[in-house]
């Protein structure tokens, strides 16, 4: 987040205003992404919108930053959602769509949008098709990273968290200078429950179980758009960009 794209209006709600300069060139893109935890999509949402210019829009964001706000100015939707985290229940369709709803004006973003996180069931693209439709806007394409299940559990098992500072390395792709100890910190370099090969596996079989209706929905409207993530940060920007380019 920066001064040029705070998101201001998305993290704190419609009260706030955003900071975003219209695009300098290309029409403003507006996207779904889709991936599988591993297949690298907060990354290439990171280089989207920060080439792009487009927000990045994560209802997680939203939930977190809630925290720090003191309850009398969260809309009542907010505090929902806050005390079913509190519980450990899940946020509601009808609760996820209410918090994005009071946002509609960051869909007409005029440097364009990247929605992150949403939507996560079919019943909430729904609402969203239609949100976007009373809005008069149209969804360029949704992007779906994908990677073979070997992939992501080496990815995710070569994970190591710093306990001290949050640092995050890999053991192959990016170790620390000793093992076992934090470049920045010197804190102890550990490897997350979630990211143990058995928890990878049962992750992922949660994801295609609760994506796999989204992509036949989004498919049947003619907006997925399959992209490769194997290979480098920069691959799979390139490959993003001639899928969306070659949609016109």
């Amino acid at each position: 987040m920066n001064a040029k794209n705070d998101r201001a209006a998305w993290i704190k709600g419609p009260a706030a205003e955003c900071a975003v300069p219209a695009p300098a060139n290309a029409r403003p893109r507006r996207l779904v992404l889709l991936g599988a935890p591993g297949a690298g999509k907060g990354t290439q949402a990171e280089l989207l919108s920060a080439r792009l210019g487009a927000c990045q829009l994560s209802t997680g964001d939203i939930f977190r930053a809630a925290k720090s706000i003191a309850e009398c100015d969260r809309s009542p939707a907010l505090n929902i959602a806050l005390e079913a985290m509190r519980r450990g229940e899940l946020v509601t369709d009808e609760t996820v769509l209410a918090v994005v709803r009071e946002r509609a004006a960051c869909l007409r973003c005029r440097g364009g949008f990247l929605l992150d996180g949403f939507p996560r069931t079919v019943a909430q693209a729904e609402a969203l098709t239609q949100l976007l439709a009373g809005e008069q806007i149209r969804l360029d394409a949704v992007l779906s990273y994908e990677l073979p299940l070997e992939t992501i559990v080496a990815r995710l098992g070569g994970r190591r968290t710093c306990e001290k500072c949050k640092a995050v390395y890999h053991v192959q792709t990016h170790p620390a200078k000793v093992d076992g100890v934090c470049d920045h910190c010197g804190g102890n370099l550990v490897q997350r429950d979630d990211d143990r090969p058995e928890s990878v596996k049962v992750r992922m079989a949660a994801y295609k179980a609760s994506t796999a209706p989204l992509a036949e929905y989004y498919g049947a409207l003619g907006l997925l758009v399959p992209v490769s993530a194997a290979g480098s940060p920069e691959d799979i920007y390139r490959r993003t960009m001639q899928a969306l380019d070659a949609r016109g």
